[in-house]
């Protein structure tokens, strides 16, 4: 990339929109990367910019992630139906409460979400 020697930062930014590269910082709350085996990276407070370039973006995050387990979940607020929770409780046998966290640890995947409690 740039490495930016000597080039003050305006000079540098002229440079990248006439070579069409956009940035943008964007304001955040929490940034949540699931990795492959389920673990989870959450950034909080984190400094997220996008560049735009040849229409193609690329998001650069910055910060100090807690590493989540593939249980956890970072308060989603994910919504839950009534009967995604029934259907759960009925095939698993389970009651609400853990129907629901079964659900929410799966992400929404009911078919996980039953065979996790079978």
């Amino acid at each position: 990339m740039f490495s930016g020697g000597g080039l003050n930062p305006r000079k540098m930014k002229k440079m990248m929109e006439q070579m069409g590269i956009e940035l943008e910082e964007l304001e955040v709350e929490d940034v949540v990367m699931t990795l492959v085996g389920g673990e989870k990276l959450i950034f909080k407070e984190a400094e997220v910019t996008k560049m735009e370039a040849r229409g193609q973006k690329t998001y650069q995050v910055v910060g100090d992630p807690e590493i989540g387990g593939s249980d956890q979940i970072a308060d989603s607020g994910m919504k839950i139906s009534k009967e995604d929770i029934e259907m759960v409780m009925q095939k698993s046998g389970a009651d609400e409460e853990t129907a629901r966290e079964s659900i929410e640890a799966t992400e929404g995947d009911l078919a996980a979400a039953i065979y996790r409690l079978k």
